[in-house]
């Protein structure tokens, strides 16, 4: 088949509507095989040749005419697994083969299910040949309709080889996607056999995805087996699985709407503490020391009917009764509280509800969330929490929460949906003194949620970076949308929890049960430009470091090292973190020499060896930076007399500083090897921008790595 990319003109919709208003009437929530055909056909997806026989004589007619060999499946609306049914049977090669099969399936059917109606049986030219492969689209709880391609048949079931993309996809992504599968390599040909037509199987991820796409009660589409040749693609099998009553999807805002709340979120004029207390040990009483002892500058309101001040502030009965506006109010009240006290602040016309108390859907108590969040919607005011620590913006020296004010200012937003993780970040941060524009616990969600942050902090002057921890998504294409805007102007790292698949149980060849796992999550997020973190310390340092490091302008990386064993653990951290090592070329490798024992390496890593003066260490880092066909440096340090850990520190910090000094900036990271003084010493490096740490290989790899995937996304490389 010649490709033709498909025009949106081309389908038949009036014969696929046709097909799912009758279904709905018939109340079922699947599709015959041919009423799988008739929308295959309207969307230009190529099936075989195919009919409906009601009798064992028809099927031989059928068979007879379409030519042999032929494939005989179960048509009923009630069996959706037709192989689990005994429903299917391949290489029928005479008349005799295929009346005796009709009437063994019609058998295998009725005991498999008694009340099943039986519409007849299908009788399908068979097709092979060439390489078995899924193409599905699915409808996910976080992320829409998604498409997945994968290789089909056993592999499928067994190595869950799959690539996942929101829905639709252009004829570009959908090859990009078709690329992405470990064993893409089998489609272009291997051991002799002939490539398959890619543009094909792009061309019916793009008819899938429009048809799932254009009709939102197709909850599910299997075309499974497709074999694809270098001829082009039919799908020898269809399934599809209807749902007429979907999730509502979440509320959206509009990015104005959003920006509008935030600012007055992130830089209020004035604060109303709905609890404030001047009892220790009461939330309340927290919250509000900690916003006027960390510096916090705008209007501090405590609201407290029972005192007439608190914390040195006069106290109001009510937020209703604060002279002048409110941009923020924060609740540290019980739960049960929380509704009627946000009546009054909606009133007021406050643009923000910070709800630090639990006891609510965390709990079960999922009605009075949604009370608490009505009346939010109801007075146009967006919620943070419930069930938080609260917030940080220094920028403002506003430190919104019940843990200690955090004064480090820099260009990292943190922000965690779980509030123990939120304290791992607070200490992890205070610990390594991090420079943060934010800290933000999102807690349940019940409002605003990532995406409202990201969309924020991609705007905010004073983030460069977003390190997010987070457990779900409520709006994954919202999220996505706001990656995709703030990924070109400053990296977004995710640390996802939750990533084993829940959903092993459900049949492995499914399109749904394959996206009931993390790779969704992954190949989505990739595909926005979002780096994922491997775990919590990662985020950390991810967050913590990509700011500091300057983007990288190519690919060619270098490792300088002193310790042969370090620089095979670096070279493999390169490798294991999706970069390679820059095959230095000859007149680069006499240049080194000039300046490495006979004894040590050139060629790269480049081994000066561990017994070289500092000049050694000076002058091939300063070549490194020097020459324009290097675009990064790993550095590996060995703690030895001849050059302690602090004259390392200095004269790395005293070479890139000429370097920028000259217009030129590069990566550098480093890994420190010694005793204890080399910690100083990476933490001396770090605050001069080169990303250093000590007593391990990894971790300053695992950094470069993460800054060059955001900037291969962000389209500097």
């Amino acid at each position: 088949m010649a490709h033709y990319t498909p025009q949106r003109s081309d389908y038949d919709r009036a014969a696929v509507r046709s097909v799912l208003d009758r279904a709905r009437s018939e109340g079922r929530t699947s599709l015959t095989a041919p009423e799988g055909k008739v929308l295959a056909d309207a969307y230009g997806i190529p099936v075989p040749t195919e009919a409906l026989a009601r009798s064992a004589e028809e099927a031989t007619a059928i068979a007879t005419d379409i030519g042999f060999p032929v494939v005989a499946k179960i048509v009923s609306p009630d069996i959706l697994h037709k192989t689990d049914a005994g429903g299917v049977e391949v290489g029928l090669n005479s008349a005799e083969e295929v009346a005796e099969a009709y009437r063994r399936i019609v058998s295998n059917a009725r005991a498999y299910d008694t009340d099943a109606e039986i519409t007849g049986i299908q009788i399908q030219q068979q097709v092979g040949g060439g390489q078995e492969v899924l193409i599905g689209a699915t409808t996910d709880p976080t992320f829409g309709k998604i498409v997945v391609f994968g290789l089909g048949g056993v592999l499928v079931e067994v190595l869950k080889d799959v690539a996942f993309q929101l829905a639709p996809v252009s004829h570009e992504q959908a090859m990009a996607q078709i690329e992405d599968i470990r064993a893409a390599e089998v489609l272009s040909g291997v051991r002799g056999a002939p490539p398959v037509d890619k543009k094909q199987l792009a061309d019916l991820l793009v008819r899938l995805s429009d048809l799932a796409g254009d009709f939102p009660e197709i909850a599910e589409a299997d075309l499974n087996p497709v074999f694809a040749s270098e001829h082009g693609a039919t799908a020898a099998d269809l399934r599809f699985v209807l749902d007429f009553e979907p999730a509502a999807p979440p509320q959206r805002f509009s990015r104005e709407e959003i920006l509008g709340s935030m600012e007055r979120l992130f830089k209020p004029r004035s604060i109303a503490v709905i609890g404030a207390s001047n009892e220790t040990g009461k939330i309340g009483n927290s919250v509000i020391k900690n916003i006027v002892d960390g510096g916090y500058q705008g209007q501090i309101h405590p609201v407290n009917p029972k005192a007439s001040e608190v914390y040195g502030r006069p106290s109001y009965s009510s937020v209703s009764d604060i002279p002048g506006d409110v941009d923020v109010a924060i609740f540290a009240i019980p739960a049960k509280f929380v509704a009627s006290a946000l009546e009054e602040a909606g009133q007021k016309g406050v643009a923000g509800a910070v709800l630090i108390p639990s006891g609510f859907a965390e709990t079960g108590e999922h009605e009075l969330q949604e009370e608490v969040l009505e009346v939010a919607r109801r007075h146009g005011v967006r919620v943070l929490g419930p069930n938080i620590y609260g917030y940080y913006y220094t920028p403002q020296s506003l430190s919104a929460t019940f843990c200690t004010p955090y004064d480090v200012l820099g260009g990292t937003a943190l922000t965690s949906q779980s509030g123990g993780i939120g304290m791992a970040i607070l200490g992890y941060s205070r610990s390594t003194r991090t420079g943060v524009s934010a800290i933000v616990g999102v807690g349940n969600k019940a409002d605003l949620d990532e995406d409202d942050l990201l969309t924020f902090f991609g705007q905010d002057e004073n983030t460069n970076a977003i390190a997010m921890h987070l457990e779900d998504l409520k709006d994954g294409r919202a999220f996505v949308d706001a990656a995709r805007e703030v990924v070109p102007k400053k990296p977004v790292v995710v640390l996802k929890a939750g990533r084993t698949s829940a959903g092993a149980a459900a049949a492995g060849s499914h399109t749904g049960a394959l996206a009931g796992n993390d790779k969704v999550y992954d190949d989505i997020l990739r595909r926005a430009g979002v780096v994922r973190a491997p775990g919590l310390t990662e985020l950390l340092e991810y967050g913590r470091a990509l700011p500091a490091m300057p983007a990288p302008s190519g690919e060619n990386i270098v490792i300088i090292t002193g310790a042969g064993g370090s620089g095979v653990l670096l070279s493999d951290a390169v490798v294991d973190n999706g970069m390679s090592l820059y095959e230095i070329p000859p007149d680069l490798d006499s240049a080194f020499r000039e300046f490495i024992p006979p004894f040590g390496a050139a060629g790269n890593p480049v081994d000066i060896t561990g017994g070289e003066p500092p000049e050694t260490y000076e002058k091939t880092i300063r070549l490194g930076l020097q020459d324009p066909r290097i675009h990064s440096l790993v550095l590996g340090y060995w703690h030895t007399i001849v050059t302690p850990p602090l004259v390392f520190a200095d004269l790395v910090i005293k070479v890139a500083q000429e370097a920028r000094e000259a217009g030129i900036d590069k990566p550098i990271v480093a890994s420190l090897s010694g005793d204890t003084e080399v910690e100083q010493a990476a933490a001396k490096l770090f605050d001069h921008g080169i990303v250093a740490y000590p007593y391990t290989t990894e971790m300053p790899v695992k950094v470069l790595g993460a800054k060059y995937r955001w900037a291969r996304s962000a389209g500097l490389l």
